[in-house]
């Protein structure tokens, strides 16, 4: 789906650093602003690892960790009854899994075009 302009990296740091600083115009209680702020980091932080080593197949594994990790969180931390917080991460954890699946493939085909050939 991706091609090798590193798209997915690019579009990781920006959905992290969207959803870690959407608590300023966003309603929200302390938990729901911690987790938008430290999973949209992790999120940024792994888009940011992803650009500057590419062979580092984990970080793509981690986004969609992350990615998950903020969709459960209106649950798992209650701040379901702000709105807005809540579908912030609902949509920012959805579509940061999205772009971690679909970077795997790419990232499969680099590491085999990496490879020694015999």
């Amino acid at each position: 789906m991706f091609t090798e302009s590193r798209t997915q990296d690019y579009l990781a740091i920006v959905l992290g650093v969207f959803a870690a600083l959407s608590p300023l115009w966003v309603e929200t209680n302390d938990n729901g602003q911690w987790s938008l702020i430290v999973l949209g980091v992790l999120i940024a932080l792994t888009g940011l690892a992803q650009i500057y080593r590419p062979a580092m197949q984990a970080t793509d594994y981690a986004m969609g960790l992350f990615g998950a990790l903020l969709f459960i969180s209106p649950w798992a931390m209650d701040f379901t009854e702000y709105r807005g917080a809540s579908w912030t991460a609902w949509v920012v954890g959805v579509v940061t899994v999205v772009v971690a699946i679909a970077a795997l493939p790419a990232m499969s085909a680099r590491l085999h075009d990496m490879a020694p050939h015999h």
